[in-house]
């Protein structure tokens, strides 16, 4: 019988990036966690099989990538609400009620994962990547991140898949395709700009919690883009999104009803806003992601779900 604590100490190694691996796979990290720890199940009921003729890592990925396929069969995929129709014509329409019936797509917290891992795969955990991904079928999906981000050879998916070579090469093909269809280019090749990544978040706090409209003003690009799951109807154009938060967000949030704390999702910059209600009480709000394009902002998603502030290692009620 294998030693259970030799195989917690090695495998254990693993977790972070196998978390990441299942979050492209499913677009969701609290279904990741759950497929990270069926992976180290069905890791540890075989492990007496295991014969080192790949690394242990390569094995976990592959039990990994199979436990999400197997999960994926009775899912469908996650969006995101600018993937489920056309954008709000009018910056004054009501955002109408939650779809909570919808699985939305979920931001991973950079510190649930390694530091290494932000910084040498950020480019495949960007929010708009995930987004992508979610297009593909599964068997599409695995063969991409694969092949794409974890640079694994063809023969090697074909044998961690139960399938051919050739049957891998065509399906990454497909995928690829896709991928052209659902999203723009620069969305999928485009990294963040990162050396005045802190100054732009730093700006942007300010612009809400000093109620400056003209400091959000000059933030925004002119193709902006601003989406709130769980809420359907989203913005693009700096006319329109600017005409939402200015009528929605800072005429209703006078200057210190809102704080803001930078954090970091996906690889990318992000900040969780605190409201403070009538009682004095700054209480979790959303959690935003932050795309930038040079010193303004491309795309800002704000997920208006206060569960999510635990993840970031944030309390809900801010002191």
């Amino acid at each position: 019988m294998a030693d259970h604590d030799e195989f917690v100490r090695l495998a254990q190694a693993h977790r972070r990036e196998l978390l990441a691996h299942c979050y492209r796979m499913l677009g969701s990290v609290d279904e990741a966690e759950d497929l990270v720890q069926e992976t180290y199940l069905r890791a540890w009921r075989s492990y007496d099989t295991y014969e080192a003729r790949a690394s242990l890592r390569t094995w976990l990925y592959r039990i990994a990538t199979n436990a999400c396929l197997t999960a994926m069969e009775h899912r469908t995929r996650r969006p995101l609400p600018a993937g489920l129709g056309a954008p709000g014509a009018s910056p004054d329409e009501p955002v109408g009620a939650p779809a909570t019936d919808i699985p939305w797509l979920q931001p991973l917290p950079d510190v649930l994962i390694d530091p290494a891992t932000v910084v040498s795969a950020r480019g495949s955990l960007r929010l708009a990547v995930v987004a992508a991904l979610q297009h593909l079928p599964p068997r599409q999906r695995a063969v991409l991140i694969l092949r794409e981000v974890l640079a694994w050879r063809a023969h090697e998916v074909a044998e961690a898949l139960g399938t051919s070579t050739a049957a891998v090469k065509s399906t990454l093909q497909r995928a690829r395709a896709r991928l052209d269809e659902v999203a723009p280019e620069e969305d999928l090749v485009t990294e963040p700009s990162s050396g005045d990544e802190r100054a732009l978040v730093d700006r942007y706090m300010a612009a809400f919690e000093f109620a400056d409209a003209d400091g959000l003003a000059r933030l925004l690009c002119d193709d902006v883009e601003l989406d709130m799951p769980p809420y359907l109807v989203w913005f693009r154009g700096r006319k329109h999104v600017f005409g939402f938060m200015e009528s929605k967000v800072l005429d209703a949030y006078p200057a210190a009803r809102i704080q803001m704390v930078p954090v970091g999702a996906n690889g990318q910059p992000a900040v969780a806003a605190y409201e403070r209600g009538p009682d004095g009480v700054r209480r979790a709000h959303s959690v935003q992601l932050i795309t930038p394009q040079g010193d303004r902002i491309r795309r800002i998603t704000a997920f208006l779900e206060p569960g999510l502030f635990e993840r970031f290692g944030l309390p809900r009620v801010l002191d």
